[in-house]
């Protein structure tokens, strides 16, 4: 979360900024909590024995740790590194690094709405964290649908901020596929075979969808959308279409599922 002021809670992650490292641990900065100290025992800092502490970790190094205890009387905040996996960290990087980015977006909204960035965050900022959790995830929102945002929120702000949104975020979006295989023994079978994938492709209904060969009778469909829920929902629609009209027409067909 962009500009926090407090601590992290028990078991989130966080991304750190390897400051000295000792025989018995490393001491870090919370990059996401003004740099707030925490601490990494070497027992935590990977699995099994640790004979030298710097063959895991080093000064200046990014890290992503989880949360083991915060004592905010204290400020003593305790860290593992070897709690996280690699695609926790993947994840948690790319995160920061998205929250970093609309930072800078913000700034410019300020910019040119010519206010003070505290002033952004007083206008509109911190309503947006506390609705989307994330700054960036706001930016998502308005770019993948402007009129659900301004449903939600009003204000000077939100011409500017659709405006920066949209040229600097790309929406969001997943990725689903499947298999169809379509048979048809007809002298016409193959016109019956793209007479079904055409019902597929008109059950779309405008979703953004892509059907190809990849060699009779297999038929590859992909769907992109905004969300897995919107994704199975079309592809069932597209499959089921196709299926339909094939088999009634005497045909056979199938759909099997592919994970990208």
């Amino acid at each position: 979360m962009s500009r926090v002021r407090g601590f992290p809670e028990h078991g989130e992650l966080v991304v750190c900024t390897v400051k000295n490292v000792k025989n018995f641990g490393a001491f870090v900065t919370l990059d996401e909590y003004d740099d707030k100290e925490g601490f990494v025992h070497v027992r935590d800092v990977a699995t099994g024995w640790v004979k030298y502490i710097r063959d895991y970790i080093r000064e200046g190094q990014k890290i992503v740790c989880k949360v083991l205890g915060v004592d905010s009387s204290k400020g003593h905040i305790d860290l593992s590194l070897k709690s996280v996996n690699e695609h926790q960290k993947r994840e948690k990087i790319q995160q920061w690094k998205n929250e970093k980015k609309a930072e800078k977006l913000v700034e410019i909204i300020a910019e040119r709405m010519g206010i003070s960035v505290d002033d952004a965050y007083d206008e509109f900022g911190n309503d947006l964290l506390e609705t989307y959790e994330t700054l960036y995830g706001a930016f998502e929102a308005v770019v993948a649908d402007p009129e659900d945002f301004l449903s939600e929120f009003s204000g000077d702000w939100t011409e500017t901020f659709i405006e920066v949104a949209k040229e600097n975020v790309v929406p969001p979006s997943v990725q689903i596929d499947g298999i169809l295989e379509m048979t048809s023994s007809a002298p016409d079978g193959m016109e019956l075979v793209k007479h079904a994938l055409l019902a597929g492709l008109a059950a779309a209904d405008g979703a953004d969808v892509e059907i190809t060969c990849v060699g009779c009778p297999k038929y590859r469909v992909v769907v992109n959308a905004a969300e897995y829920k919107e994704a199975e929902e079309v592809m069932r629609n597209v499959s089921s279409a196709a299926v339909n009209d094939l088999v009634s027409n005497g045909g056979t067909a199938s759909l099997k599922r592919e994970s990208k």
